[in-house]
């Protein structure tokens, strides 16, 4: 199978139309297909900060229910699955978006969106593995990790990356960079941390190019192995990209 796999999207969603027609997929009904039958796929984050998280959700939603979606779910989704739960949740990194957009809809659509939502959630795997050595996970994977049982520590990784348990001063997790010493043979496609550019090193990439802050989405495609991008149409915010040393 051939795939096109999207970065973060964070509710940019007509950046996310555009990433899909520059990619070459056609609308047929709530979907989109390729001429060629290849796949789109996701590293998760679809929701929060950006404009239009409930539509970015409706298109998954649509793809999920003709089974082809492949989406690695990120730590905004955990946090919005357990903010439908009834845990307590911060309002705030973006949620607080997603929220006044699902408030706003009417009560019905409400409990059918949220009910949506859960089911959506709950169908995802923790990360993605296919049998042509591409792996795609929301925040990365080290390669002693791929295939093994499911443990607390994997969950948290793919979640959240290398994190360190130390916070810069904005509140951001201070995170190792773990793609610096992978040695796995497996190719890792992720996000989670903005870069101007996609990062590539060790068989990983890292495709969130930030575009809810105003850089680009962008799309890697596998096995070809190249990048296809979008600028974004959000203000760009300089600050909010991580520099890899």
């Amino acid at each position: 199978m051939k795939f096109d796999i999207i970065g973060d999207i964070h509710g940019c969603y007509q950046e996310l139309l555009l990433l899909i027609e520059r990619l070459g997929y056609q609308q047929q009904g709530s979907i989109f297909v390729h001429p060629e039958n290849r796949k789109l796929a996701f590293v998760g984050d679809a929701m929060d900060r950006g404009p239009e998280s409930l539509n970015v959700l409706r298109l998954l939603f649509a793809l999920q229910d003709e089974h082809s979606l492949y989406y690695s779910p990120g730590n905004h989704c955990n946090k919005l699955y357990r903010f439908f739960k009834g845990h307590p949740v911060q309002l705030a990194h973006g949620l607080e978006q997603t929220v006044a957009e699902w408030e706003q809809l009417p009560s019905l659509e409400k409990l059918q969106f949220k009910k949506r939502y859960l089911h959506f959630y709950e169908q995802l795997p923790h990360y993605q593995q296919f049998d042509n050595d591409l792996i795609i996970a929301h925040a990365g994977l080290k390669a002693e990790m791929i295939g093994k049982p499911l443990s607390k520590g994997i969950a948290v990784f793919v979640l959240y990356g290398d994190i360190t348990g130390k916070f810069h001063s904005d509140g951001r997790p201070v995170r190792r960079n773990w793609a610096k010493s992978y040695k796995g043979h497996k190719w890792v496609v992720y996000g989670h941390t903005p870069t101007e550019k996609p990062y590539f090193i060790n068989n990983t990439v890292n495709i969130d190019t930030g575009c809810v802050f105003g850089g680009a989405l962008s799309a890697f495609r596998y096995p070809e192995k190249n990048i296809v991008s979008v600028s974004s149409l959000q203000p760009y915010q300089p600050d909010r990209f991580y520099v890899y040393d």
